[in-house]
């Protein structure tokens, strides 16, 4: 599983990283990161979590 954030759809709510913290992170601009690049079978179900709360739908899962 790989996640795709659309940086200019992003707008830095945070709820993705309070969501899932050990997927998500904000940069220093505030923008939506994901700190590892393929997602470990353990952390999916939180990812996928990550990117249903984002009020913008910045995050894409990819399977």
């Amino acid at each position: 599983m790989k996640i795709e954030i659309n940086r200019a759809a992003c707008e830095g709510h945070g709820l993705c990283e309070q969501t899932a913290p050990d997927v998500y992170a904000l940069d220093e601009e505030g923008y939506a990161y994901v700190r590892v690049p393929e997602i470990p079978a353990g952390l999916q179900p939180s990812a996928e979590a990550g990117a249903r709360v984002c009020p913008v739908a910045a995050l894409q899962v990819h399977r």
